[in-house]
């Protein structure tokens, strides 16, 4: 198993025993923890199409070919799935980006409420 999908193992050990309220807050902590996307890349360039909730996802490309990506959103929880989702991603090569498994990697957290359809 790949070290993301692990953290994010280890992560969903501490939320499946929160209550409903408390892992609320442990989505808002973890978009608040997101590094911070300058206003300047919040471009409709940069927008995803079909949220709810304003969303901006901006990927760079670092020396060695793996991609780091900035993202934000203007709803808290939105944000913080984000931040679920980057852990995945995040500063990985390309092909192991196209390859992962990222709506299994987060359906532990049985977050379909919390999307919309969009």
């Amino acid at each position: 198993m790949s070290e993301p999908v692990r953290q994010i193992a280890d992560l969903y050990e501490e939320y499946e025993f929160l209550d409903a309220d408390d892992r609320y807050r442990l989505l808002i902590d973890l978009g608040k923890a997101l590094e911070p996307m300058p206003d300047a890349l919040k471009t409709d360039a940069t927008l995803v199409r079909g949220c709810s909730a304003a969303v901006w996802v901006y990927p760079t490309v670092l020396d060695d070919g793996r991609l780091h990506f900035l993202a934000d959103s203007n709803a808290a929880i939105t944000k913080g799935i984000i931040a679920l989702v980057l852990l995945t991603v995040q500063d990985r090569a390309p092909a192991h980006i196209s390859a992962a498994d990222i709506e299994g990697a987060l359906a532990p957290f049985d977050l379909r409420n919390q999307l919309s359809s969009n």
